[in-house]
């Protein structure tokens, strides 16, 4: 089974279980996760969200689905042998690396920091000025002009380790990206005075636009480490689009029967740094305008999802086959340098494994699939949008079983207002399309 749910919680994240056009009974409610405020690209008024409390009565009981979870849960305990796969699917047990270290403590739910993390960098003193920046946020949690306490710590520290560590992250820049990098970090000094002055005037509210400023410059000066494409796809994908790099692209989607809520603009990052099969795919199915047009098939309040096209095809016929597109289960684990290929991470014995795309952040993007075919996946996505008892970050039961390669980095709130019916208008590349290799839509174009 394709993601394990205790017996009342029974839940597939596969294409069939998606299928707009079959009726299930199996429908589950959770929570709605309130907006956090009003964003300008989205046509809205203040809305009222209640809650919604679990129901899971007149359900079926399922022993079969409940043996699997039990099963699932011994293997996670105890570790399960693991054969026939192939050689490419073998991992080393991944070491515990400085960037462990670094980011250690509270789940890291925020879906900037966790690309910023995710980037195919190592140089520790980069990360060093990252981590109290990112703990801004953390420090904000306290109520109060008592937070600032907190946060001139933080301000302090990541100060004093630029200073220190400034030498180090200039050679770590990629020399054609030198003299931009070299500037963002000026600019980055620059931000940290300003912030302390803003801490020290006890100014509460400007902490947190500055702070997303800085991040915004530690982030382009990681991307501007990154020389070339880290890693070799396997050969037998080499021929498939593939993403070498990242791209963002902008998802407007019609709101229908919503007062509140007329049509909204996601803003959403694609990581082929660690996903260049699965991004590429999405890419160029976005070039060929597949899901304009389409449909919101499922809205529950633990996914949104869409992919399905019409008639008996559950994914994307490539026409110059006449075939299903499908691309193969690639996820990385932290500490590879490229990711697995094939296989769950249950499958090669990692059940401790963390994921370097993990399902923390609310808008967290990915593929469905058939819940027993690994490789099966072809243009059917999904969000994941609440914690539940089975999926809480840096433990997530989905993390390992399917392919993260992407997080919705604005409005990702407004994904808990769509429901099943309401219209995606377009999809556009607004970064990145020279990131794309093997583009078929050029061919069939």
């Amino acid at each position: 089974m394709a993601a394990i749910i205790p017996c009342h919680y029974c839940v597939s994240l596969s294409p069939k279980w998606f299928n707009s056009n079959t009726t299930h009974s199996r429908r589950l409610s959770y929570p709605l996760r309130g907006l956090r405020g009003f964003n300008a690209r989205c046509s809205n008024q203040p809305s009222n969200h209640s809650e919604v409390q679990n129901n899971h009565n007149g359900e079926p009981f399922s022993f079969k689905k409940c043996a699997i979870s039990i099963a699932l849960a011994v293997g996670l305990i105890t570790g399960v042998p693991t054969f026939g796969l192939p050689t490419y699917a073998q991992v080393a047990n991944p070491v515990l690396s400085d960037l462990s270290v670094l980011i250690s403590g509270p789940p890291i739910k925020d879906p900037g920091a966790l690309l910023r993390y995710a980037l195919p960098i190592d140089n520790k003193a980069i990360r060093e000025v990252q981590k109290p920046l990112e703990d801004i946020t953390e420090s904000l949690k306290i109520a109060g002009v008592k937070a600032l306490d907190s946060v001139e710590r933080n301000v302090r520290q990541a100060s004093r380790v630029l200073k220190q560590g400034k030498t180090l992250i200039v050679s770590g820049l990629a020399e054609s990206k030198k003299e931009h990098g070299v500037e963002l970090l000026s600019k980055l000094e620059a931000g940290i005075d300003e912030l302390e002055l803003i801490v020290q005037d006890r100014n509460r509210d400007a902490v947190a636009p500055k702070q997303k400023e800085l991040l915004q410059y530690v982030g382009g000066v990681e991307e501007d480490m990154v020389d070339g494409f880290p890693f070799d796809v396997p050969e037998e994908y080499q021929n498939m689009p593939l993403l070498k790099g990242r791209a963002a692209v902008d998802m407007k989607v019609k709101i229908k029967d919503n007062p509140n809520l007329e049509e909204c603009v996601f803003h959403i990052v694609l990581d082929g740094y660690n996903a260049p099969v699965t991004s590429g795919n999405f890419v160029d199915l976005v070039q060929r305008h597949f899901y304009d047009g389409m449909e919101i098939q499922r809205a529950d309040g633990f996914v949104v999802q869409t992919g399905d096209p019409e008639g008996p095809a559950e994914g994307f016929i490539d026409p110059s086959t006449e075939k299903t597109r499908t691309i193969p289960l690639e996820i990385t684990v932290s500490g590879e340098k490229a990711p697995v290929y094939g296989a769950t991470l249950e499958e090669l014995g990692l059940y401790k494994a963390q994921t370097k795309l993990p399902f923390n952040a609310f808008g967290t993007m990915a593929m469905a699939r058939d819940e027993f075919e690994d490789n099966s996946a072809s243009s059917q996505i999904f969000w994941l949008l609440k914690e539940s008892e089975l999926t809480p970050s840096n433990a997530n039961i989905l993390d390992g079983r399917y392919a993260v390669f992407g997080y919705v980095t604005q409005n990702e709130d407004y994904l808990a207002d769509l429901k099943v019916g309401d219209v995606i208008e377009s999809i556009q590349v607004v970064s990145g399309l020279d990131n794309l290799v093997n583009p078929s839509y050029k061919i069939a174009g």
